[in-house]
């Protein structure tokens, strides 16, 4: 049985009254949703909030849900929804992925940034590298750096985005591809690669 159809029992438990069944639904997403909020939001309490009332709002939603997207699209765009309202509301826009790739020393996240190879040059070219993809990502408009974040980072097909985004697959596909080529065109001049090449 496929985890898109567990979860369909799941729900249908949860109309016939078992609450219980909503909380394995909880315990599946929750850190998966964590991490997502974690990319919008800076705050780790503001994080807990949001996504305390994410699962809130879902669970009223649930007479709602037909199961056409898989019950983490759904949620997902809750959550993106949950977080963006939350954040309006405080006077603060959503997060940008350069803005989550610098801690309190202002350096590079590690998980953004190329493999370290140990010397100096590589280093300081792992630090090129990161900043310019993060710059690139940051200027890139709303629906290509959701796209791509949830391609590159979330690992969703394109048909998950597709339905996350409520929008055609073609439109998916082109959206990652301009946002890929926005990138590398940031990434060209230190890389030192050819207009003919991505990367």
């Amino acid at each position: 049985m496929s985890d898109r159809e567990i979860d369909l029992q799941l729900v249908e438990r949860v109309r016939e009254g078992d609450k219980r069944a909503y909380g394995l639904l909880v315990e599946k997403y929750r850190r998966k949703l964590l991490r997502l909020l974690s990319r919008m939001v800076r705050d780790p309490d503001e994080i807990e909030d949001i996504a305390q009332e994410t699962f809130i709002k879902a669970y009223r939603a649930l007479p709602q849900f037909r199961g056409d997207a898989a019950f983490y699209t759904w949620l997902y765009r809750i959550a993106v929804n949950t977080a963006k309202n939350y954040l309006s509301a405080r006077g603060r826009g959503m997060q940008t992925v350069s803005d989550q790739a610098l801690n309190d020393e202002d350096e590079p996240d590690e998980r953004l940034m190329a493999q370290d190879l140990g010397t100096p040059e590589s280093e300081l070219l792992s630090k090129q590298v990161a900043y310019a993809v993060n710059e690139a990502v940051e200027a890139l408009p709303e629906e290509l750096r959701e796209a791509i974040t949830l391609r590159e980072i979330e690992g969703m097909s394109y048909e998950e985005i597709a339905e996350a985004m409520a929008c055609p697959i073609g439109t998916v596909r082109s959206r990652i591809f301009r946002a890929r080529e926005a990138i590398a065109a940031k990434l060209r001049p230190i890389l030192g690669t050819s207009e003919d090449r991505r990367w």
